[in-house]
């Protein structure tokens, strides 16, 4: 059985790491460095490496500050903030990144995920997506959930892995940094939706909120946080243990 992979994610602005809540109100964390060499040694799966105000600032990712958190990592890593063609790809890869999280740039240019699962693979490709309800309808959302895109978010996420989007986070701006739980509503129609691995992002408070998500939603292979991890609050050892203990499939 494929375990159930657990990510931390670093959401990175100017060289920091930060966390807010419904994407604002952002407080500065840490180092990524530091950070990312700390989870790489404590458990995590995978890490997840965002520059989250890439794309609204219409500039590059900070490739200095990527290499140096991918010299201090042996697990995963995965990379987003202003991935808008083909060329980003090709620089972040080169930095050290396993995978590529495109969100914004995929809404600028539909082609781009084609593009790029073609060049390196699906596996490489992530669709990041923002997703809040707006007037009950799931709508994507663009420049870090700054920006309502007006379009249906399953639809979307579906045309992408038509395209070739190898993975699929699903970002709930409306638990996010709420710590009260996963969306499981929204993860629930976007696994149903397709059939590549779907990661949850957005809500996550304690120990207990991940083993609902898997036990509830079986489909979703790994779960994604930020600050309970950042701060202390649940330690990777002990949410894997206590993942193993309720039967969902964990590595140790």
């Amino acid at each position: 059985m494929i375990t159930k992979r657990i990510i931390p994610c670093l959401d990175v602005r100017n060289g920091r790491v930060v966390k807010g809540v419904n994407f604002e109100g952002l407080s500065d964390v840490s180092s990524p460095i530091e950070l990312a060499k700390f989870y790489s040694d404590n458990g995590a799966d995978e890490l997840v490496f965002y520059d989250i105000t890439a794309s609204a600032e219409g500039r590059q990712l900070f490739t200095d500050i990527l290499c140096e958190t991918a010299r201090q990592v042996f697990i995963p890593l995965t990379v987003g903030g202003g991935i808008n063609t083909v060329a980003d790809f090709d620089r972040v890869l080169g930095c050290g990144a396993d995978k590529v999280s495109v969100n914004s740039g995929a809404i600028r240019n539909p082609d781009l995920v084609y593009e790029a699962a073609k060049l390196y693979g699906d596996q490489c490709v992530v669709l990041s997506a923002d997703i809040k309800r707006v007037d009950g309808v799931f709508r994507v959302f663009a420049k870090g959930g700054r920006e309502n895109t007006g379009m249906e978010a399953i639809e979307w996420i579906r045309r992408c892995v038509g395209n070739g989007a190898g993975e699929i986070v699903v970002n709930s701006i409306d638990t996010d940094g709420v710590k009260g739980g996963f969306d499981l509503e929204m993860l629930r129609a976007v696994c149903d939706a397709v059939s590549v691995p779907v990661i949850a992002s957005g809500g996550a408070g304690n120990i207990q909120d991940f083993i609902t998500l898997f036990d509830t939603l079986p489909g979703v292979d790994a779960g994604l946080a930020a600050s309970i991890f950042h701060f202390g609050e649940v330690a990777i050892q002990d949410l894997k243990q206590q993942m193993a203990a309720a039967g969902i499939p964990t590595r140790l």
